[in-house]
């Protein structure tokens, strides 16, 4: 409906005359062109979908839950949920499982010692402190901190 009525409004604004001061012609194709770009984003994220199971013992670190763990080198404890790729957002210490991070904890225990490896020369362990098994999968459960 939207990719309908976008081509039409282009339409109509290039049947009002010269296009190099038509406005309404500039408008209607950005919008046009954003909701194809959308479009295209979508067929692609569909196009290269994997299925990944959401479950995990209730005692191992899996999507969904909040994880507490212990930065040795800094002395200091974050708590991170994790996340899949697309809703990662570190500023609301959503944790993709595809992180550096994620990847060293996922499926780890309360009280396991991990070695998050960022790259070939970067790495640092972290002890698991905490794990919530957390059901909601609400926004709000970010306001807990």
């Amino acid at each position: 409906m939207v990719r309908k009525d976008a081509i039409e409004a282009v339409k109509e604004a290039r049947a009002q005359g010269d296009l190099s001061e038509n406005f309404e012609y500039y408008a209607a194709k950005k919008d046009k062109n954003a909701n194809e770009s959308r479009i295209r984003y979508l067929e692609r994220m569909l196009k290269n979908a994997r299925v990944i199971s959401d479950s995990s013992k209730s005692d191992e670190a899996g999507i969904n839950n909040w994880v507490t763990v212990y930065f040795e080198e800094d002395d200091a404890e974050e708590t991170y949920k994790l996340v899949t790729s697309i809703r990662g957002n570190s500023l609301k210490n959503l944790v993709s499982i595809e992180s550096p991070i994620g990847k060293a904890i996922r499926g780890h225990k309360v009280g396991d010692r991990v070695l998050v490896q960022v790259n070939d020369k970067v790495s640092y362990y972290l002890v698991i402190r905490k794990i919530e098994n957390n059901s909601d999968d609400s926004e709000d459960t970010i306001k807990r901190f």
